[in-house]
């Protein structure tokens, strides 16, 4: 069972980032504050769950949660200050965009750029023990799997409505075949 909140505090918002890792597409964040009974069936760090489970989270954290939002930092942006640093900038962006400001950040992972006027702790391996950041962790997820299925509508030869913009054997093939598209990091190893 995941831990409702790190300090106590009912107004906690839970942040985590997804697609840190990927070749191409911007990185995005989410920060989400709970109700403290929020304890849906199955709620899990985004990558313990299959994409029919996060699908059918998502609805029921953005409906319950106190509040949520979810920021983006664009391939420009990651190329620019690189993906660390476009990562918090993500995370920033959804904590700017809540509708009620948070009395504390819980971040996934183990560095943050800290944020003017907000606490926060670090928790490696959070989006696996709180809920607020097991939420984050699935918002950020979906919504970045649905800008990447929209994309791949664009650039089908990549295979991002399979891979969501990974570096799979298959889309380092399609980058090889066909060579970078605009949406591909610069900066990254991409072959």
């Amino acid at each position: 069972m995941l831990i409702a909140t790190y300090t106590g505090h009912a107004l906690e918002a839970g942040l985590d980032e997804a697609g840190r890792g990927c070749l191409a597409g911007p990185v995005f964040a989410a920060a989400v504050i709970l109700p403290p009974d929020f304890a849906p069936k199955f709620l899990n760090d985004s990558k313990q769950l299959s994409a029919k489970r996060r699908d059918a989270l998502r609805p029921i954290i953005c409906d319950e949660a106190v509040a949520w939002a979810v920021g983006q930092a664009s391939v420009e942006e990651i190329t620019s200050i690189n993906i660390a640093q476009a990562s918090y900038l993500a995370m920033h962006r959804a904590v700017a965009a809540l509708g009620i400001r948070p009395a504390h950040l819980l971040v996934d992972g183990n560095r943050f750029t800290p944020l003017a006027s907000f606490a926060h702790t670090c928790i490696i391996g959070g989006d696996g023990l709180y809920r607020n950041i097991a939420a984050a962790s699935i918002l950020a997820k979906t919504f970045r799997d649905e800008h990447m299925m929209a994309l791949a509508d664009e650039f089908p030869e990549y295979g991002w409505q399979q891979n969501a913009g990974y570096p799979t054997a298959n889309h380092r093939a399609a980058i090889r075949a066909h060579g970078p598209s605009p949406h591909h990091r610069p900066g990254f190893r991409l072959l």
